[in-house]
């Protein structure tokens, strides 16, 4: 005997939620989710406001440099040979202070390595003794999209960078 399809498709809906019926029903312990904004962490460590400093300090600086290529940029085709001199001097002077700036950044990598260990192994400790069994970097789960929403109490950055001390 044949079964027909429409017949046969709600057949197995239904006995696939009967059998969901039957399965045990252990209770599985709720787990606590907690957030860091883990740039906050990394900003409280010496080397973390070092690094802040340092690209707050490139940042004006070559984007003044650079609002100035882009002046010379707007004036288009009424550019004169003097512009063109400067343009090209404005450009090689951004070209050699990023790659300054990133010498020192590549110096202070180590650093960052160290205060990145720390920030892990406080963050860690944080929700161990808190029993938060999941751990989230706020600042990507907000851009993500991944999390809408999440009461304050879930927030263990102060905990975090106390626990830095």
């Amino acid at each position: 005997m044949k079964m027909n399809v429409k017949v046969l498709a709600p057949l197995t809906v239904v006995a696939a939620l009967g059998l969901g019926t039957v399965a045990p029903h252990a209770q599985t312990p709720a787990q606590k989710v907690g957030f860091v904004d883990v740039a906050q962490v990394l900003a409280a460590q010496p080397a973390g406001k070092e690094l802040n400093e340092l690209q707050k300090k490139a940042n004006t600086e070559l984007g003044d440099l650079d609002k100035q290529v882009k002046a010379i940029d707007a004036k288009g085709t009424a550019i004169t040979a003097a512009d063109k001199d400067k343009r090209a001097t404005l450009v090689s002077t951004i070209q050699a202070k990023a790659k300054a700036y990133d010498a020192q950044m590549t110096q202070l990598q180590p650093k960052m390595t160290a205060a990145e260990k720390a920030a892990d192994t406080a963050v860690s400790s944080v929700a161990k003794s808190n029993g938060y069994s999941i751990v989230m970097d706020r600042n990507v789960a907000a851009r993500s999209g991944l999390v809408i929403y999440a009461e304050d109490n879930t927030d263990l950055t102060a905990a975090a960078i106390k626990a830095l001390k």
